[in-house]
């Protein structure tokens, strides 16, 4: 991360805030991924299926568009497709375990005060924190 923007980053949790507390207020969902994409595999019913798909749908216009009017933000990885596959089942199964993801706990979960989320997120960011440490600094 080098071009790093305060303005920009505040600018974008804003946005993330906004959305997050509209999708609650408007439907009482939390806008946590996981728990949407688990409802949509579990066969929830039509009018619930509708928001699940269309929420989806815009997380991902939302990254063409970034794509076409910012095409350098997004960088390919530098990862190969078997630590990328595993990462992202791992990434799956600690949602599994841990009741939600960090979109779940880290932003409506914290905001709402729920203890479960702020102890989980607590976890995953020292989790993190650690993992990135150990991978640059002692792995090399």
């Amino acid at each position: 991360m080098t071009d790093f923007d305060p303005l920009a980053s505040t600018f974008g949790g804003m946005l993330i805030g906004a959305a997050s507390a509209l999708l609650l207020v408007t439907n009482g969902r939390i806008a946590g991924i996981s728990g949407i994409v688990g409802g949509l595999v579990g066969g929830q019913a039509e009018g619930d299926r509708t928001w699940r798909l269309l929420f989806l749908a815009g997380l991902l216009l939302g990254g063409f568009v970034l794509a076409w009017l910012w095409p350098s933000a997004l960088e390919a990885s530098s990862a190969s497709w078997p630590v990328l596959v595993a990462a992202g089942l791992l990434v799956g199964l600690g949602s599994r375990v841990g009741s939600g993801c960090t979109s779940g706990h880290g932003i409506c979960g914290m905001s709402r005060l729920s203890a479960r989320s702020i102890v989980a997120t607590l976890t995953f960011m020292a989790t993190g924190m650690t993992t990135v440490f150990i991978v640059r600094h002692l792995l090399g």
